[in-house]
């Protein structure tokens, strides 16, 4: 990680664009505030756009903006995410999720910083820093046409690969005594030391959530403790190195869908989660919107539910 915030630092002194790469749960947020806080634009606004957390319906709106009846119930003008990031950065998290029409202004927008909002003729200057993220690999995007090739080339003015919890193991237990001190003292009470077994296991662990599923393990942890030690018996360790174990086997992780083979993982967590879509898209670590829309992509069958046998006799 010394790499990483040495690219960061390096990033931050100039306006080019960053793309950050990266599992899901390794930090690449944390990157790009740590970039905007770095560089001549820390006191310039710094904003979020998660690609998959919106429609794509809705995701050109939001971007861009609209005027005045561009679309029905656009009842005034709104500016988009991207003039609110004026004088600052804009962060393009799991930018993979763009469609084609999107993809398409964001490529113009990037060679000569202007925008045009919905419905509206007049164009205006942005002065932004963009910084995207995608656990996406965007190579095999673009070489199935779903990814713009020109676009690809923008954002790859400066990438900086995060690695995966599992290549940084001598990180782990810093990082979970810092998640341990950061929640004591938002509650104001004393940090419990982490006994010897629970520390060698947390190091010996894969962690297919990266930091995020650790935080959430010594959140949980700190929950149950007897407020003095954290203790490797107040873990259910045999789950979650089964659920580990399956999900990289699979090629399922909570990485989400950043390899080639979608296909398989999308079959392998439908399979596992008896055709729930909900679920799938949960162990995928993406939004059950974007499972459908990869289900249409793939031609794979939509898992009808299965009907109690009373209600068809």
């Amino acid at each position: 990680m010394r790499a990483v915030d040495a690219a960061v630092r390096c990033a931050a002194e100039d306006d080019i664009t960053v793309l950050l790469l990266g599992e899901t749960g390794v930090g690449k947020e944390v990157a790009a505030e740590r970039l905007h806080d770095l560089s001549p634009r820390r006191r310039g606004p710094f904003v979020r756009v998660h690609c998959a957390a919106i429609t794509s319906t809705l995701l050109e709106a939001e971007l861009f903006g609209h005027e005045a009846h561009a679309f029905t119930g656009a009842d005034r003008a709104r500016p988009g995410l991207l003039e609110s990031a004026d004088g600052g950065t804009v962060f393009v998290d799991e930018i993979g999720e763009l469609g084609p029409a999107v993809q398409v202004k964001l490529l113009r927008v990037l060679e000569d910083r202007r925008s045009r909002r919905m419905g509206g003729r007049a164009e205006r200057r942005l002065d932004v820093r963009f910084v995207a993220a995608t656990n996406r690999d965007l190579e095999a995007e673009v070489a199935a046409g779903r990814f713009r090739k020109d676009l690809y080339f923008r954002l790859m003015a400066f990438p900086i690969r995060i690695p995966p919890l599992r290549e940084r193991r001598e990180e782990i237990l810093p990082l979970a005594r810092h998640f341990v001190r950061q929640r004591c003292q938002a509650k104001g009470v004393p940090a419990p030391t982490i006994a010897p077994e629970l520390a060698a296991w947390l190091e010996a662990y894969p962690w297919p959530g990266n930091a995020r599923e650790l935080r959430n393990v010594m959140r949980r942890l700190l929950l149950v403790s007897d407020g003095e030690r954290l203790r490797l018996g107040d873990l259910p360790t045999d789950e979650m190195r089964v659920r580990a174990a399956t999900m990289m086997a699979d090629g399922v992780t909570e990485g989400g869908l950043d390899h080639p083979d979608e296909r398989k993982r999308i079959e392998a967590a439908l399979a596992r989660t008896g055709g729930n879509q909900t679920a799938a898209a949960k162990l995928l670590g993406v939004s059950r919107r974007t499972l459908v829309s990869r289900l249409d992509r793939y031609a794979i069958p939509r898992p009808r539910k299965r009907v109690p046998a009373a209600a068809t006799a």
